[in-house]
């Protein structure tokens, strides 16, 4: 198999029977679940999986970092706002292909652009999602912090941005659903995770068993972060779980 390094791109792969390469229009011979495939090529999926993962969790940390801080100084500074959102919107417009194409020639191929990539795409969902927890704080709630002698920053950080988090979660988990999906469009550029093996499943006549198994992984791997992230958003928010349940 040959692969461009870092990365578990191939053209071809000596694991996919001599039958299915034959006949790959043959149902019997070419089906699109099988255990002999994941058993025979574990080592490439665990691999892709892994970059799958790690990628998704990394932009979507990297995004969070950049679009918190943001979306607060929107919330504090009303006339940056649209700026900000502007900005963020503009990018989130650039199809992911020409975004990679753009980056390439200042990182070079493999995680790089990819990374930057998904992070540019997530900054939106965050940003958005920032604002509107901020902004849907009950006024009541800041009027008691002012009358306690909260200053404006104490007041974001321990009154509104605490209130925001249901809100905020719910762009995260967006976020990163989103960000499983985008990870595939790397291959374009040789980091790809599990959408190498697509990439390869087509190249190898149209190897259904590679290309089912990636891309059921994907949507397992979106399902678990999700369900995580959710388990995540009820921990952190005792009192808007015991305010429904009132």
């Amino acid at each position: 198999m040959s692969a461009v390094p870092g990365s578990v791109v191939a053209v071809t792969s000596p694991h996919v029977p001599s039958a299915v390469l034959a006949a790959a229009g043959d149902p019997a011979a070419n089906p699109w679940l099988s255990w002999d495939y994941v058993q025979r090529n574990w080592s490439d999926i665990s691999r892709a999986l892994e970059q799958h993962t790690t990628l998704t969790v990394q932009a979507v940390l990297i995004a969070c970092a950049i679009a918190v801080p943001l979306g607060m100084l929107a919330h504090l500074r009303p006339r940056l706002a649209a700026p900000i959102v502007g900005t963020s919107s503009v990018l989130y417009t650039i199809p992911s292909l020409a975004l990679f194409t753009v980056l390439v020639p200042w990182t070079g191929i493999g995680r790089t652009p990819v990374l930057i990539g998904l992070v540019v795409y997530a900054l939106l969902v965050l940003v958005r999602n920032v604002l509107v927890g901020l902004g849907g704080v009950d006024e009541s709630v800041r009027d008691a912090a002012r009358g306690l002698g909260y200053g404006r920053l104490r007041l974001l950080l321990t009154v509104e941005l605490p209130n925001a988090l249901p809100a905020i979660v719910a762009g995260i988990r967006l976020a990163t659903v989103t960000t499983v999906a985008l990870v595939t469009v790397g291959v374009v550029v040789g980091y790809g995770g599990l959408g190498n093996l697509m990439f390869r499943g087509f190249r190898n006549n149209k190897y259904h068993a590679e290309i089912l198994t990636a891309t059921l992984l994907c949507l397992a791997l979106a399902l678990v972060l999700d369900l995580f992230l959710w388990l995540v958003g009820r921990a952190v928010t005792p009192w808007a779980r015991r305010g429904r349940e009132a």
